[in-house]
């Protein structure tokens, strides 16, 4: 088994289709046996989804995400846990454990317009509750 994380600095990144990595997380037997961070070398949104079937990803934690992303996903056969915030290491951790706490009715309602204090890709908001593309 496979699982990514949208990755920054240790943590999950809040933005699905605007993270620049993903950790990487081989898993056998319940335990992990190999990490790597992987560039999107600036693939966004669509092309992503298609980075994660080519690593034979089989799920996938992240921040927020959007409608289209979750479709993409769910075509290449990637299991979604959205909604996750802080450390992507704890986050897999919680996940073998099985009590990862996710929003599985995650989405991304603003995507095309800016609110005040908020805009997307910027490190400082988290969407985790919210979910951004």
């Amino acid at each position: 088994m496979k699982i990514a994380v949208t990755y920054k600095d240790g943590n999950v990144f809040p933005h699905f289709g605007h993270t620049e990595q993903f950790k990487i997380y081989d898993i056998e037997d319940g335990k992990i046996v190999k990490e790597q961070v992987v560039d999107t070398n600036g693939n966004g949104h669509g092309a992503l989804a298609g980075i994660l079937s080519e690593l034979n990803v089989d799920s996938l934690i992240c921040g927020g995400i959007g409608a289209g992303a979750k479709t993409a996903l769910a075509e290449a056969g990637i299991r979604l846990y959205g909604g996750v915030d802080g450390s992507a290491d704890k986050a897999v951790d919680a996940f073998l454990a099985g009590n990862l706490v996710f929003n599985s009715d995650i989405h991304c309602d603003h995507h095309d317009h800016h609110e005040e204090g908020h805009s997307c890709g910027e490190d400082k908001h988290s969407c985790g509750g919210n979910g951004c593309v």
